[in-house]
């Protein structure tokens, strides 16, 4: 199983208590999101890079999110470790 490395790149905070997180490759052409809880957030840190297999990226469809995305990746990997908490 090949696996990308993905960088933060937004993080927004929903109802009910739930963090949406999107990770993006670092030319910001392809994501994944995933949605916790603030209770799951303190139990398991956000890091600034996550490994993410490549059957689970989805292409980022909206040509103005792909060079956010990539703008931001390029920001994280300048200013953070992977494993950072961000």
């Amino acid at each position: 199983m090949s696996e990308t490395r993905c960088w933060l790149v937004e993080r927004e905070y929903g109802t009910k208590g739930l963090v949406t997180l999107v990770y993006a490759t670092p030319d910001g052409g392809r994501q994944q999101t995933s949605q916790r809880s603030s209770a799951m957030l303190r139990n398991k840190a956000v890091t600034a890079a996550v490994d993410v297999a490549e059957e689970d990226l989805e292409p980022v469809r909206d040509d103005a999110d792909r060079e956010r995305y990539a703008r931001e990746a390029e920001r994280m990997r300048e200013q953070h470790s992977p494993d950072d908490e961000v």
